[in-house]
């Protein structure tokens, strides 16, 4: 008789811990932090957050990308926590070494090129984007930098201008930083000339292996008409490039596109920026996005998020003497290579080799893929377009009628609202109608066909819910 009244009087006091928590957080985390729902995370587990009401949710967004390995790994609390008591905090400019740090430099050395073997840690992406544009105008003696339309390189001043994945991030801020020239980036669903031609999907996104022979190469001649019209090949020092577009969408170029970008920067001595912060660290099926594009190879190559399994690490690397015109003391940052993101990092990395988990990535890439083009043949789902590669999924809501394509207004927001009333966390993806799967790396087979059940469940909500 007493267990009821235990459970019931413990469930209150959760609640009320929540809300207090919540209170507190609403009364000094100004506006201009969206949040996605009023949930009080408690901790996690592989691919699970535990809630301050005790529920468990499983997530689909791995922290935007970031939880690599899973929330607290055994291998990468293990290696914090031995860190923890030993050296917290080297920093790079008072000691010329510390031995996480130069562990991780063998560890980088492994798995990124060989051509790129210089290396500069940050914090954030932002932080190593807002860098790599200092080398490339040091190296280059040039102020000019491309980027394009959808990309989203941060929310700093100078990452901020390279950004156009939504407005929000710009808005209000101007003005930005000047020598930035924006060219479209290929959005293949969304191509007048796929559209004129009357292909239809699925599997029209030349991308998605839809006909990319047919592929307009619209955006690589815009390119080369922008260095004819709006700027000298001359003034550009770099052009940065997701291999994958993230926050603008989960979009994979065509066949021949970052191949021509790369021909491009060779014809005129521009460096190849990728920016690999979301795409990079097996998330595509691959250690880095680029190499889903034969004959790619950037000249600078911006890494962080899963890099160190939820710990701020960032960096860049970049080719021997790239930073040959960057004088000491022109870069660095009071938390670069800190010693116990290091180590995380290193254990990170382990963990990805060990456990080979990017055979993992391919294989739960394959199923989410499958299952999520069974649910796509219901015309009830309005399921538009699924891309991406690996463990980088996103699914475009709408329809198409001829050479039009009209979407629901707020769809994606209601379905990632739907999936979190049924105890999944999903994220939406750029200024369309999108959503994005981001899950851990080492999400297991019965996970990912939890999350399908559960993402077919919230799009029949949403559904009856129009109706």
């Amino acid at each position: 008789m007493t267990v009821q009244p235990l459970a019931a009087t413990a469930a209150a006091a959760a609640k009320s811990v929540a809300r207090s928590t919540l209170d507190i957080m609403r009364a000094h985390t100004p506006a201009a932090i969206a949040k996605s729902n009023d949930l009080v995370a408690t901790h996690g587990q592989g691919s699970w957050v535990f809630t301050s009401n005790g529920e468990k949710y499983l997530d689909m967004t791995s922290g935007i990308g970031v939880v690599s390995t899973g929330h607290c790994h055994p291998k990468v609390v293990a290696a914090v926590q031995a860190q923890a008591a030993r050296i917290v905090h080297a920093q790079q400019n008072v000691f010329a070494a510390h031995e996480p740090y130069a562990q991780l430099c063998s560890r980088l050395s492994g798995i990124l090129p060989a051509h790129l073997s210089q290396y500069f840690l940050c914090n954030s992406g932002a932080e190593a984007i807002e860098n790599a544009i200092k080398l490339a105008r040091a190296h280059t003696g040039r102020q000019g930098i491309i980027a394009f339309e959808g990309g989203y390189h941060g929310r700093t001043m100078g990452s901020m201008a390279l950004t156009s994945s939504k407005n929000v991030y710009m808005a209000g801020f101007g003005p930005l930083m000047p020598g930035v020239h924006v060219n479209p980036y290929p959005y293949c669903l969304h191509c007048k000339a796929r559209l004129m031609s009357g292909r239809t999907l699925p599997g029209a996104a030349c991308g998605e292996g839809g006909g990319g022979q047919d592929c307009c190469n619209g955006p690589l001649e815009s390119l080369s008409w922008m260095l004819k019209m709006q700027t000298s090949p001359r003034d550009i020092a770099a052009i940065v490039v997701e291999p994958i577009l993230g926050e603008g969408g989960f979009l994979t170029p065509p066949p021949g596109f970052l191949q021509g970008v790369r021909k491009i920067c060779d014809e005129h001595g521009i460096m190849l920026i990728c920016d690999e912060v979301q795409s990079g660290v097996c998330r595509s099926g691959k250690w880095w996005g680029y190499q889903n594009f034969p004959g790619v190879e950037p000249d600078v190559l911006v890494f962080a998020k899963g890099i160190a399994s939820g710990y701020p690490m960032a960096g860049l690397a970049a080719r021997e003497g790239a930073f040959d015109n960057c004088t000491p003391g022109s870069m660095g940052g009071t938390y670069g290579g800190n010693a116990v993101v290091c180590a995380a990092a290193v254990a990170t990395i382990d963990v990805l080799h060990e456990e080979d988990v990017l055979g993992n990535v391919n294989a739960r890439g394959k199923q989410l893929r499958a299952g999520l083009n069974e649910i796509a043949k219901s015309p009830a789902s309005k399921i538009l377009d699924i891309r991406g590669r690996g463990l980088m999924l996103g699914v475009e809501f709408g329809t198409q009628d001829g050479a039009t394509i009209t979407a629901d207004k707020g769809i994606a927001a209601r379905i990632v609202k739907a999936c979190h009333a049924r105890k999944m966390l999903l994220l939406s993806a750029g200024a369309r109608e999108t959503v994005r799967f981001l899950p851990p790396l080492t999400i297991t087979e019965s996970e990912v066909d939890q999350a399908l059940e559960t993402f077919a469940g919230a799009l029949k909500d949403v559904a009856s819910a129009s109706a």
